[in-house]
């Protein structure tokens, strides 16, 4: 059994394999070239895996899952945190051929069950100390509502059900076997703009090549050390280079739970770590931090480190290297494929005022118009763009596809772009309705179908509004049958079941909402309105 995903032409095929972008193998090989390693490879708190270590757990669980049943070609729901098993159970899985979708750990119920609707998942492993999961009842209802899942494995249970149990358990028989390396791996999560999450196919060979090209642009050794303090499912922590990239050259992992300089700094101290991957939020904490006087001396070893996940403000980049002591090179990139990075001896009105290059010499970019026609060097526009680590289309989704795609098969990702003559880009904005919340992407129609529900609401609209600290807020524009005050409309979507980074951070209510010529929500202009506010 194979997972059905939209393949790319036979010729780009054939063209991405003669140039070696394309190399045949799986995306276990970035662990298995390591088994027999005693290199650190994670450091999650307490707890140190060598490569060796990493592998044998790896195979355990693999073996555990395998006995109950799990076979390849099927799919995983997976949602565990900065931990040391969300890799061991990546892994696991990619070892049977088993294609998990990674849910962030700030994710609820609501993600939770469209994911399980897409991928109809055999497996389920989560985490006790997640609020879901911390007793049985949403288990119980997940299980009864998703009728493909057959094993269920918990971080942290003391039962049946016990991760920790699985990994721990040898088998000397289990042999691996990953899915062919031009089918699909894994899935990405999209940030995309419609209700729905939808999700991207990765195979082994775009993804395997993303992560190999980002090593070689990022110098990544077996000398680095690398703070993990996004969510360790993310694109950007994953493959660029990320974790990932990071065990592909035998370099070691640190885990960090969450940002804060009160966390990470002891921890790059501690484990002399080299290398950070951090959203622009995040470094505005850690400079407001050393401004209030942290001991930057913790920050010694740092000699890179990357921001992405949106936009950089020039003035912000600027700070790094002089407060922080460190290099900065910026990164833009999409979980569908297309990623950017300043080069580290790029000139430094480069690293600060861009936000880099295609990697790869077949990445093909261009800007494109309202109508889809290009647009000179310089202009601002949508980006277009395909080559071999971008996808070709998200899964189960051939209505979406046809208006993300134009008829050449490049994507439309929805960032609005300028490219200057030496091929950097700068990000303008977005053209979707799509909200980025310090690197957290919100839906807006998400967010607008469940407002919907509430029985005092008749129209609503969430745009975005400028924040200093997180480049956008959200607000939440309500007609209403009756006065609705902002406490109540998040304590509604709280009970609906959504993240918490999804909950608008305003709450207006309009007689009536602005309209476009042709009906729909005019949201240039409730925009506007917030911006006169602001101002006045």
């Amino acid at each position: 059994m194979t997972i059905p995903f939209t393949r790319w032409p036979e010729d780009f095929a054939r063209r991405y394999r003669e140039k070696g972008y394309w190399q045949d193998l799986p995306l276990t090989d970035i662990l298995t070239r390591h088994a027999s390693s005693d290199a650190t490879a994670i450091i999650d708190g307490d707890r140190q895996y060598s490569y060796r270590q990493f592998h044998q757990a790896v195979n355990n669980l693999a073996a555990s899952l395998q006995a109950q049943g799990i076979k390849r070609g099927e799919t995983a729901l997976v949602q565990l945190g900065n931990v040391a098993e969300f890799y061991i159970t990546f892994f696991a899985l990619l070892q049977l051929g088993v294609a998990p979708v990674n849910a962030l750990f700030s994710h609820q119920r609501s993600e939770l069950n469209a994911y399980a609707s897409q991928i109809e998942p055999v497996v389920l492993i989560a985490d006790r100390g997640h609020a879901l999961f911390t007793g049985d009842d949403f288990l119980n209802t997940f299980v009864d509502e998703h009728r493909s899942v057959r094993v269920v494995m918990l971080r942290g249970d003391n039962g049946e059900h016990a991760l920790e149990t699985a990994m721990a358990r040898q088998d000397p028989h289990f042999i691996a076997s990953p899915t062919p390396a031009d089918e699909v791996a894994f899935f990405q999560l999209s940030g995309g703009s419609t209700g729905t999450p939808k999700l991207i196919p990765r195979t082994h060979n775009d993804y395997y090549y993303s992560i190999l090209r980002s090593n070689e642009i990022c110098a990544i050794t077996a000398d680095t050390r690398y703070l993990n303090a996004l969510p360790a499912a993310h694109n950007f922590a994953m493959s660029s280079p990320g974790s990932l990239g990071v065990f592909m050259a035998g370099g070691c992992v640190a885990l960090a739970h969450d940002p804060s300089a009160t966390h990470c700094f002891p921890l790059i101290a501690q484990h002399q770590l080299n290398m950070a991957s951090l959203v622009p939020p995040a470094v505005s904490l850690w400079l407001q931090a050393i401004a209030d006087g942290a001991d930057k001396s913790q920050l010694a070893s740092l000699t890179l480190l990357q921001v992405g996940g949106a936009r950089l403000s020039a003035t912000l980049a600027a700070r790094i290297p002089a407060e922080i002591g460190c290099q900065l090179q910026q990164v833009f990139g999409m979980a569908e494929g297309l990623v950017n990075y300043t080069a580290l001896d790029d000139a430094p009105e480069k690293i600060m005022n861009t936000q880099g290059r295609p990697m790869c010499p077949d990445d093909e970019v261009w800007v494109a118009d309202e109508n889809g026609n290009p647009l000179p060097r310089g202009e601002v526009g949508r980006l277009m763009t395909r080559g071999p680590y971008t996808f070709r289309g998200y899964y189960k989704s051939p209505e979406h596809n046809a208006s993300a795609f134009d008829a050449n098969g490049f994507y439309c990702s929805g960032d609005l772009i300028a490219i200057d003559e030496q091929g950097y880009i700068t990000v303008q904005g977005r053209e979707k309705d799509q909200i980025n919340r310090g690197g957290e992407k919100i839906a807006a129609e998400e967010i607008e179908n469940l407002l919907l529900r509430h029985e005092a609401v008749i129209h609503a609209a969430l745009v975005s509004m400028e924040d200093s600290l997180l480049g956008e807020k959200s607000c939440a524009y309500l007609v209403v049958k009756q006065p609705l005050r902002a406490v109540e409309v998040r304590r509604f979507l709280r009970e609906q079941g959504v993240a918490e980074f999804k909950l608008p951070d305003r709450v207006e209510s309009v007689d009536a909402l602005p309209l476009t010529p042709v009906g729909k929500v005019d949201k240039k202009q409730l925009r506007l309105w917030l911006a006169e506010r602001a101002q006045g």
